[in-house]
């Protein structure tokens, strides 16, 4: 063996996951083995650090249960029972069961399942979209999480990547707001920590005293879904009470300002408090430091939509900015996805051109209903296709998600790195190849940072890119277009605007060599993107009454496959209000009385999503799954520290084990999301209990509006 063979190899890369901070990894190869992954130190957001989800990653590739081979089904669904098939036979048996759907029903027939389970531009959320829009099938709605989130957005402040998180380093005043930092956005927390070093107030709004709300100097534990009357109430004092409004920049930059008020005054103090539990003289003072403690900054998180009001509760907090002209400072502002900032050519990444007239659109979080037929689809769904998802951990009503994917007549394929809870039930299982393996450009939604992840090794067995795997399924079933035939550098040429000021100097080549390259949207201690408006809205102006309302309730194109017609178009009022929950003790107290418990289900520590939740190292990390209870509704129920207990309601049930702790107030209980229901006892997860619900804006999911009931077992 030469010494040349012997030396270790760095490849530039970076991190796969549905997470804010996409980290910079260094790839490290020796005799054509990935050896390690490590975070590059060099870059200025992440600067070398990976989170405990990527401790092993480069043993993650290694994994003896990975899918290395196409399997077919042998035994009863859901069974688990495969064995190996050829890919010639794989590809040919869906196309003979597609071909057959189609003949008889129609490619509506068909419908596909993805979300974030890769984050790349070529592997992730839009990876199938040309695909199944060539094909004709179901357009399904992906709207797991963020896209209440970014209607809101879109309907206030434009597509704006707003303040950048390395610029909460200059602000004097931040609010965290539903949103737990310490676990979820690790890299962007120090640049909190860099501004209370120079004196900054840092309050985090979170039901739970989570970690990040133990490192503030003040937590505000709200109800859980009043969001948006904690804001009207902030709004109250600054233009009610005490006139602590911007108002030159209210006048030049604003829209609607007028009927903001009027809305504001509904929601006094004392009002307020009743609603989010919060003392009304605290609403007072929070409003009063936010308003006068200039620049002030707000850190958003996902949590704020899972709630049936959860679309104006962001709309709500994105106005605050506009009204105390934070916006004018370097570090004032306010950040939820700084995505808009990227270039896509999303008319190139999703083909809505091949999308038929008056396609039908199915939900997600429906998927359920879709698949028993509750929703009563015409031709019904005969055939899923699921890859970068695993539903039946993570969708919610999964116990009605498992009844349908037993139906014997619903022809199931999954593209996946593990027999997830999800492929057990699939007649096809296609291997997928790993981050390692691939190259693509990574989608990143929490700094302004483009991202190449290049493959350091060749994918194992017979693993396939998804960016392959739909170049396959398009060859079998003779689709001749040249989008097909395009290799992965093609394609990422193609899915973004290189010419957009945003790119200038940013090209392929220089990635490959360098591994990122900022954004040129302004350096963090300079970065001020509305010091004088320029918001992209239709008005060019801050909308706190907005335009796009006039057509009712959108689901953004990125979320739907780029088809932008047959939107909800449910009724939205130009000015935000609070919608209370639709499950808790204030606003439903008959459900209450046989439920009464609200439960929240957080991402865990050790897990992203269900991704590693099979993986013994890191189960080890995060324990088992357990339920955080308050003491005292502990001790009425008879339930005592590291104890086994029943978590129910109408929908479903799991297990999990108490853990007694303050950090949950009364009434309120908190798990975590990720564990694999096959691994949990009884064979579920919290999941079982969430329901098919969905936020006002967005078609999001209402994942913490959820009441249930306890009990020891």
């Amino acid at each position: 063996m030469s010494a040349q063979s012997t030396e270790t190899t760095i490849v530039r890369g970076a991190c796969p996951q549905d997470c804010p901070d996409t980290c910079a990894f260094l790839y490290h190869v020796k005799d054509g083995k990935l050896i390690e992954v490590t975070g590059d130190p060099d870059h200025p957001m992440t600067k070398g650090g990976l989170c405990v989800k990527l401790k092993n990653f480069a043993d993650h590739h290694y994994h003896p249960d990975r899918l290395l081979h196409p399997l077919k089904r042998v035994g009863p669904k859901g069974s688990g029972q495969f064995a190996r098939v050829s890919w010639d036979e794989a590809l040919e048996t869906i196309r003979s069961e597609w071909s057959k759907i189609v003949r008889e029903y129609g490619p509506e027939a068909i419908m596909p399942h993805a979300y974030l389970g890769h984050q790349g531009t070529i592997n992730g959320l839009t990876s199938g979209d040309a695909f199944f829009n060539r094909l004709g099938s179901t357009i399904a709605e992906k709207t797991y999480c963020e896209s209440g989130s970014s209607t809101a957005w879109l309907m206030t402040v434009g597509p704006t990547g707003g303040l950048d998180v390395e610029s909460l380093a200059h602000a004097k005043y931040i609010i965290v707001w539903g949103m737990n930092m310490v676990n979820t956005n690790l890299h962007a927390w120090p640049f909190i920590l860099e501004a209370r070093s120079k004196g900054a107030k840092v309050v985090v709004i979170d039901p739970v005293r989570s970690k990040t709300a133990k490192q503030a100097d003040w937590h505000i534990a709200i109800r859980p879904g009043t969001d948006g009357a904690l804001a009207l109430g902030m709004m109250n004092v600054m233009m009610c009470e005490e006139d602590l409004i911007d108002h030159d920049y209210v006048e030049q930059y604003t829209l609607g300002y007028e009927e903001l008020k009027a809305r504001a005054a509904e929601f006094p103090p004392e009002r307020v408090e009743k609603i989010t539990g919060i003392p009304a003289d605290d609403i007072r003072s929070l409003a009063r430091e936010y308003a006068t403690t200039q620049p002030s900054a707000i850190r958003q998180g996902v949590a704020l939509e899972r709630s049936p009001g959860g679309g104006d509760a962001i709309r709500l907090i994105t106005m605050l900015p506009a009204l105390t002209g934070a916006w004018r400072y370097v570090g004032g502002g306010t950040v939820e996805m700084p995505i808009w900032e990227f270039p896509f050519n999303f008319d190139f990444m999703c083909r809505p051109d091949w999308i038929r007239p008056g396609a039908r659109v199915v939900n997600e979080l429906d998927l359920g209903a879709a698949l028993t037929g509750e929703m009563g689809l015409l031709p019904p769904i005969q055939s899923l296709f699921v890859y970068n998802s695993n539903p039946v951990s993570q969708a919610p009503d999964a116990t009605k998600i498992e009844k349908g994917l037993l139906r014997d007549d619903l022809f199931m394929v999954v593209s996946e790195l593990f027999i997830t809870d999800t492929a057990k039930y699939a007649d096809i299982i296609l291997p997928a190849a790993m981050q390692g393996e691939v190259i693509d450009l990574m989608v990143t939604w929490g700094h302004l940072y483009a991202s190449l992840n290049q493959p350091a090794i060749p994918p194992p067995g017979e693993c396939v890119s998804n960016s392959e795997l739909f170049r396959r399924l398009a060859r079998t079933m003779g689709f001749n277009e040249p989008h097909f035939a395009l290799t992965d550098e093609e394609m990422l040429i193609g899915s973004y605007h290189w010419d957009a000021s945003q790119f200038e100097g940013i090209t392929l080549e220089r990635l490959k060599e360098l591994g990122w390259m900022r954004l040129n949207v302004g350096l963090p201690h300079e970065r001020a993107p509305h010091a004088e408006g320029n918001f992209r809205t239709p008005s060019g102006k801050c909308e706190f009454k907005s335009s796009l309302a006039a057509s009712g309730n959108f689901v953004a194109e990125v979320w739907r496959s780029g088809y932008t017609s047959m939107q909800p178009g449910n009724f939205v009022d130009p000015v935000p209000t609070f919608i209370p929950p639709g499950e808790s003790r204030q606003d439903s107290p008959d459900q209450a009385t046989r439920f009464p418990l609200n439960l929240l289900s957080s991402k865990a520590h050790a897990f992203l999503n269900s991704q590693y939740g099979n993986e013994p190292l890191q189960q080890k990390r995060q324990g088992e799954q357990v339920i955080v209870i308050n003491p005292a509704d502990a001790t009425s129920r008879g339930i005592s520290a590291g104890s086994y207990v029943k978590v129910f309601n109408d929908r479903g049930e799991f297990e999990a084990k108490a853990q007694l702790s303050e950090d949950v107030t009364a009434g309120l209980i908190m798990t975590n999301v990720g564990h694999w229901p096959g691994h949990n006892r009884r064979g579920s997860a919290v999941n079982a209990t969430t329901a098919p619900r969905h936020c006002n804006l967005g078609n999001a999911g209402v994942f913490s509006d959820n009441l249930v009931e306890i009990c020891a077992i």
